[in-house]
Parts: C-alpha cells; structure tokens; sequence
C-alpha cells in the first residue's frame, strides 16, 4: 500500500492528479520496484486516449534520479537523460503507427538532432520526459520531447533538454520492411509546411554523414598529454536481450547511453576534472544493430574552444557468429562538454594539440560547427533583447 501511495504521490506531482483525488488507472501505469545495485525503482505516467486521438496526446514518463545515474559530483549523466527521452519518443510514436488497422511494427530511432543539455540535473530531483508528435512522413515521424526537472523538496521545477527524434515503423513480421505512417491532422497548414521543411533538412544531412562511415579510431603508443591520442577511449559491448527490442535490435535509447559514456571518459581524459554534457549535435542511426553482436564505441576529441570540448563517437557493430556479414558503421555522433570545478562554476580547457593532417582537418572541421552555432545562438537571443 506504502508503493501505490508513493506511485499516486508522484502522479499528482507530475501534474497527472489532484491532490486528494484518486487517480484513475488509465493516467497512473508501470510501476515496478527492483532489486539489485543497477536497478531503480522508478513509476511512469502516461496519457492515454483512443487509438484516433492519441497523437494530440503528449507521452509523458517521470523518474526520480538515482546515485547511479550520476556521476560523482551528483550531476546526472548526459547518457541516462538521452535514452529516457529516447524511451518516451519510441512509445509515442509506436503508439501512432499502430493506430491503425494493419501490419503491426515498432518504431525504431533513425536520428536525433541536436540536443542542448540547458541545465543540469542532480540526484534526487525528478524527470518528467513529455514527448509529442509534430509531423509525420509517408515513412517517419518527428518526435519533439521536453524534459523538466522538478526538487521535490521546494517544488522548483526547470527545463533541462529540447530534443527532436525521427522513427520508421519497422514490421513485426519483417524487420527490413518500412511500414507507411498513418498522417496527422494539422492545425494550421504552416505547421505542415515547417515539418516537411525540417524532413528534408534532416535527410539531406544524412546522406551528408554517410561518407564519414569509412574513418575509424587508431590506438597510439605513449601519447603526450592534451593530443587526440592521449584522450582517445573505446568500449566494447556485447548486445545482450536487455539490450534489445521485440525485434531482437538493440534500443537507440541505449546504444545513446553508451555513446555518452565513451564521451565523458574522452573530455575527463582530456581535463581531469568534473565534466558534464553541454550537447550533442545530430547523432545518426546508419544501421540496426542485432542481438548477439559485439559493438565497439570509439571517442576522440575533435575541437577545443576556450570553455567546450567537441568529442566525436563512432559505433561500430561486428556480427562475430555470423559470417555472412563484416563489421559496419552503425551510427555516429558529436557530443559537446564543458569542464567544472567542485562548485559548478565553468572552467577554461585546456587546447587541443593536433598532430596529423587528419587531426588538423578534423579540428578546422569542429571549429566551423563551434562558430556556426554560436552565430545561431547569438541571433536568437537579438530579438529578445
């Protein structure tokens, strides 16, 4: 009884129920206590419609954060926000391609855009992920997700994390056949218009990183300090069942964690001090990534500014026990973090020294993206001046 009261508590805090109202089944689902050192206790919250109006409907999941989703300074990691708001955009956007009468399918994540870490989130305070669809393809949907932090103590709640998302409804009977989306209604029909605007804009970048897929991370013996040598990380997993999707793929949610991991250890090679996800530019998903492979994810710094440190995360995927197929490229991304001292307050880094050609190459390449964004942010803070 103390569990389902907990789980109705965080029901009204969310937002969900009123205080002294019970709250109806259908808003107040999954709640799940777990034992065990990696495991959480954790209740979700979800909006639930009919099958006809549940696009309307945001998807809204919430957590409380726990040690181990932290690093050791308490500030959550960059990984652990990625899949929970990658979670929330798989079952919307599921949801709507099953809304349906047809094949049945799951959504799988194709990309993420960029994705600005605004504030950080510490340990005790609460998540509430909010997505909602904002425009659908004849084969993809565009997910944008919210997340809020909120103190439980002093009700303070802030936004953490803007993110845009791209599924494909993958059939349930086949897992290399693209469904059809089912269309949504669109207020206005400029909201049409921007959503096909940003459809071409994300496929033709792509198509733009596809030609990067041939580049991998070399190991080097005995680096100096402050070179991409020094600082370059790899871990390698072995995809397991909880790794994975009804289809036996592994989740994008996951494979984003593991991506921010191999990141973080880059950027704290690289300053030796408590580091935090700042953002991460476009991360594209090339190809699926089955139950059973070994996936290696390598990190290498890219860039320095005064303050920021651009890190670039390769995932590659390697069929061991099947034959028929050699190791591929399955997605890749840059992630973008910032050093801080013991009291949060941001501190300079140390500069990047690129040795090779490549390296220079990749470090011109990191500081265009460095001065593209700063102009972009730059102009959006003019008008509100």
């Amino acid at each position: 009884m103390r569990l389902l009261a907990w789980a109705l508590r965080l029901c009204e805090l969310s937002g969900q129920g009123a205080p002294g109202r019970p709250v109806s089944a259908r808003v107040c689902l999954g709640l799940r206590i777990s034992k065990g050192p990696r495991e959480r206790c954790w209740a979700s919250i979800r909006a639930v419609g009919t099958r006809s109006d549940l696009p309307s409907h945001p998807c809204v999941a919430t957590r409380i954060m726990r040690p181990d989703d932290a690093n050791v300074a308490g500030n959550v990691h960059g990984g652990t926000i990625l899949k929970m708001i990658e979670e929330a955009g798989a079952i919307i956007s599921t949801r709507h391609c099953n809304s349906q009468n047809g094949e049945r399918c799951v959504a799988a994540l194709a990309r993420v855009e960029r994705t600005d870490f605004l504030s950080p989130m510490c340990i005790g305070e609460v998540a509430h992920v909010s997505a909602e669809i904002t425009y659908t393809s004849k084969h993809s949907v565009e997910v944008q997700v919210n997340v809020m932090s909120e103190n439980i103590l002093t009700g303070t709640k802030k936004l953490t994390n803007k993110a845009t998302l791209w599924y494909v409804p993958l059939s349930l009977k086949n897992v290399d056949k693209v469904l059809e989306v089912p269309p949504v209604v669109y207020s206005r029909q400029e909201q049409e218009e921007e959503g096909r605007k940003r459809y071409e804009a994300q496929k033709l970048e792509r198509m733009e990183t596809k030609w990067r897929n041939g580049d991998i991370v070399q190991p080097a013996l005995n680096p100096e300090p402050n070179t991409v040598s020094y600082s370059q990380s790899s871990l390698i997993h072995l995809v397991g069942p909880s790794d994975c999707t009804l289809h036996g793929f592994v989740h994008g949610g996951v494979t984003m964690k593991l991506m921010d991991e191999v990141a973080g250890i880059v950027a704290a090679r690289h300053c030796k001090t408590n580091i935090v996800t700042a953002s991460v530019d476009a991360i594209n998903f090339h190809d699926k990534i089955r139950k059973g492979y070994v996936i290696t994810i390598s990190g290498r710094m890219t860039f320095t500014s005064n303050k920021s440190m651009e890190i670039e995360v390769l995932v590659d995927a390697d069929p061991v026990v099947d034959n028929s197929q050699k190791r591929y490229r399955a997605a890749s991304a840059f992630f973008t973090y910032v050093s801080l001292s013991q009291e949060g307050k941001s501190l300079p880094v140390p500069q990047l020294v690129p040795e090779t050609e490549d390296e220079k190459k990749r470090f011109e390449e990191g500081k265009g993206r460095y001065l593209q964004m700063k102009a972009k942010r730059q102009g959006q803070a003019e008008p509100q001046a």
